[in-house]
C-alpha cells in the first residue's frame, strides 16, 4: 500500500496520526508531496486522485481511496485494534456523530476562514472572499465554545473514550495555528483535553 501525504496538512495528518495510534505506520509506503507547490494538481497525481485531494491511499491491487475518513475506515477494518471507531452500534454512532461535528462545524469552517484570509492561500483560492472568511471564522469560534462546554463534562470527545473524534479535533486545533489562533489556550476544558492528548503521546 502507498499513502500520499502532505506534512502539516490536516487531512493527511489525520490519517498519519490514526496509523500511529494503530502502530501500523510502517505498514504503508509514505510518499510526500507539496500542496503549496501544487504537486497535487499535476496530471500524474490526478490519475490517482481525480479531485486533487490529499491524502490518497493506493492499495496493492491499484484501488485508490481518497477522503481521510474513508481511509481511516479502511485501516480500522484492516487493523481492528486498538479500536478507534466504536465497538457497539451505539459507540459507532456516537463517535461518528461527534467526528462529523468536529469536521463539519469546526475544521471545515476554519479551513474556509484560512483559505479566504491567509495571503499564502491566494494562489490556491481564487478569488479569496473576505465574507466567506468572516463567516468561517465566526462559525468555527462559535462551535469550539460549545465543544468546550461538552468537554467540561466528558474526558474525551465521544462515547467517553478515546476515538478518531479526538484525533480529528487534535488535528483541527493544531491547524488553527496558521491563523495564530490557539483555542486550547483560550478555553479551559479544551486545554485540559489537549493535556490528556499529550499524555497519550500526542505532541504539544
Amino acid at each position: 500500500m502507498k499513502l500520499y501525504h502532505s506534512p502539516k496538512a490536516p487531512n493527511p495528518e489525520r490519517v498519519v496520526h490514526f496509523l500511529r495510534v494503530k502502530g501500523k505506520l510502517d505498514a504503508v509506503e509514505v510518499s510526500e508531496l507539496s500542496i503549496m507547490e501544487q504537486e497535487h494538481r499535476t496530471a500524474e497525481y490526478r490519475e490517482l486522485s481525480p479531485f486533487a485531494q490529499v491524502p490518497v491511499l493506493v492499495l496493492d491491487d491499484g484501488t485508490c481511496i481518497t477522503e481521510s475518513r474513508a481511509i481511516c475506515t479502511y485501516f480500522e477494518g484492516l487493523y481492528p485494534e486498538p479500536n478507534l471507531m466504536g465497538e457497539t452500534p451505539k459507540e459507532k454512532a456516537l463517535i461518528e456523530m461527534w467526528d462529523r461535528r468536529v469536521e463539519l462545524m469546526f475544521f471545515i469552517q476554519f479551513a474556509t476562514w484560512f483559505r479566504n484570509a491567509h495571503p499564502a492561500m491566494a494562489p490556491l483560492e481564487q478569488p479569496q472572499s473576505p465574507e466567506a472568511a468572516a463567516k468561517g471564522e465566526r462559525n468555527a469560534k462559535s462551535f469550539v465554545k460549545r465543544l468546550d462546554a461538552h468537554l467540561g463534562e466528558h474526558e474525551f470527545v465521544a462515547a467517553d473514550r478515546f476515538s478518531i473524534a479526538d484525533i480529528t479535533l487534535y488535528v483541527a486545533c493544531g491547524f488553527c495555528a496558521v491563523m495564530r489562533w490557539f483555542p486550547h489556550k483560550e478555553l479551559e476544558n479544551l486545554g485540559a483535553w489537549r493535556e490528556r492528548m499529550k499524555a497519550l503521546g500526542f505532541a504539544g
